[in-house]
């Protein structure tokens, strides 16, 4: 997945699942869901067919690029209210959830938490469609994946368990 689609994957979950919960801002959540990794623009770059972080990734990382970018372009918008922007922006920061994970703060909102666990179930199930291409013909488990924590179980398909079973 790129990081279109990834953005609008998490934002159609924060979509959805804000209308589920009270008192969660939809517009926030889903504004900071599609912002949340814009840093990674400006934090990457592509060399000759390889992506590598670039000198402001290395040197600033991707939330600051992010936070500092949306910034500057709320900034510019005249009259742009300061506590959705400031709504907007502590999702940036604190989309990674953990400070050890990177996040110069913790997310402290409703709309925020959101944005992090549906962005970190996106990175799990993505693992596990990772694991699963790399399984041989027959297998049913991985081996251990830093990821998970664990190893991934990948059922036979139902067709194929109940002929195995005949």
């Amino acid at each position: 997945h790129g990081l279109l689609e990834h953005s609008l994957s998490v934002a159609q979950g924060v979509s959805a699942l804000a209308a589920t919960f009270p008192g969660i801002d939809r517009d926030v959540a889903v504004t900071g869901a599609l912002l949340h990794d814009l840093g990674k623009i400006e934090a990457y770059e592509q060399s000759g067919g390889a992506i590598d972080l670039s000198d402001a990734g290395k040197l600033q990382g991707e939330i600051p690029l992010g936070y500092f970018r949306v910034r500057r372009t709320i900034e510019d918008i005249e009259g742009f209210p300061s506590d959705v922007a400031q709504a907007v922006l502590h999702i940036i920061l604190s989309h990674h959830g953990k400070l050890e994970h990177g996040s110069p703060v913790v997310p402290c909102t409703r709309e925020a938490t959101l944005v992090h666990m549906i962005d970190n179930l996106g990175g799990t199930l993505g693992s596990f469609d990772r694991l699963e291409k790399g399984l041989a013909d027959g297998e049913c488990w991985t081996g251990f994946d830093r990821a998970l924590s664990g190893s991934a179980y990948f059922a036979p398909p139902a067709a194929q368990a109940a002929s195995e079973a005949a």
